[in-house]
């Protein structure tokens, strides 16, 4: 990933907790307890953990404290799912080099509502141009463009945007397409496990795609359990398995170090427990 642009998060600053919250949750998260300040001196960081070591759930505060749009789904600040995530929030200061609230939020979960969403709006519009083509039969041509205009506009843009047949789209198409349509140079992106979408080569593709927007002042804060997405070059990836949470080299994570020791030997790992006759 090129260098070409600074930051604009610089860093994060966490204030101690409420006493009667220290014990409850997200404060209790190992990986947050007792940290004070993280660093984004890169166009790229990126969170890695296992599920539960709380690298979702600082991100998703980070998305509330910069008050960035989420992609497919109610925004975060009325998100009733996020109000744990809120309160940790409001204990953030983010340090700026250059403020901005370009970008946006996106979950996994939230990029798979927002196909589906797509998908429900395509329909919508067809069903509207269909029912002004028989309501207008034997009227004339400029009074039947004009009657269907919206509907036949809103269906240009999405296709403009989207493509012509969403449901044509892989996942993984779909989702490279949503960060063409909603990239904005000088954007802040933070993205929760953005490999559902992805297989290994469209991962790679992303990849490209994020350089060419860190190239335009573009960054990324990423939380993943992608081998890939994890080693882009010098990114700064901090490992929640630790307590607090702590910068670390690509080579020294032990998910890293698992992937290749597998692939160099699968059958070393999946004899011990792959037995389908087993009961």
């Amino acid at each position: 990933m090129r260098q070409d642009g600074a930051a604009m998060l610089k860093a994060v600053r966490l204030s101690p907790p409420p006493p009667d919250e220290a014990n409850r949750f997200p404060f209790d998260v190992p990986a947050l307890r007792g940290l004070r300040e993280l660093e984004f001196g890169a166009p790229a960081t990126v969170f890695v953990g296992e599920n539960g070591s709380g690298k979702s759930t600082l991100l998703e505060a980070l998305a509330l404290a910069a008050d960035l749009p989420t992609v497919g789904s109610a925004e975060a600040g009325s998100d009733s799912s996020l109000r744990e995530q809120r309160r940790l929030a409001e204990t953030l200061t983010l340090v700026w080099r250059r403020r901005t609230r370009r970008g946006f939020f996106l979950r996994a979960e939230d990029f798979f509502g927002f196909a589906r969403r797509l998908r429900l709006i395509r329909r919508e519009m067809e069903k509207r141009i269909e029912e002004v083509e028989r309501d207008y039969e034997g009227r004339s041509e400029l009074a039947k463009r004009l009657a269907m205009g919206p509907a036949a506009a809103s269906l240009a843009a999405m296709e403009h945007s989207y493509g012509k047949d969403l449901d044509a789209n892989s996942h993984g198409e779909s989702f490279l397409r949503l960060f063409r349509a909603r990239f904005v140079p000088g954007g802040l992106y933070l993205l929760d496990e953005p490999e559902a979408a992805l297989s290994p080569q469209s991962q790679l593709g992303f990849v490209s795609m994020m350089s060419d927007m860190a190239a335009e002042g573009g960054q990324f804060v990423i939380a993943t359990h992608s081998p890939i997405l994890t080693a882009l070059p010098g990114a700064a990836v901090y490992s929640f398995d630790s307590s607090p949470l702590a910068r670390v080299a690509y080579e020294e994570l032990e998910s890293v170090q698992l992937m290749k020791s597998f692939l160099q030997a699968p059958e070393r790992y999946l004899r011990r427990i792959w037995r389908p006759g087993r009961r």
